[in-house]
């Protein structure tokens, strides 16, 4: 399989971080430090032990 042949990534890394990052700067646009702080608090993932 040459690289012509390459076929498609079904899950484009890049892409879906991207869209993150414009998403969590739409949200957060105008905040305050504290307020962008919040926001940060209330979104952290929770590791299970």
């Amino acid at each position: 399989m040459g690289k012509s042949e390459k076929k498609e990534k079904e899950f484009d890394t890049v892409k879906y971080f991207r869209n993150i990052k414009e998403k969590i700067a739409k949200d957060t646009e105008g905040m305050t430090y504290a307020e962008f702080k919040e926001y940060l608090n209330k979104r952290k993932l929770k590791f299970v032990k």
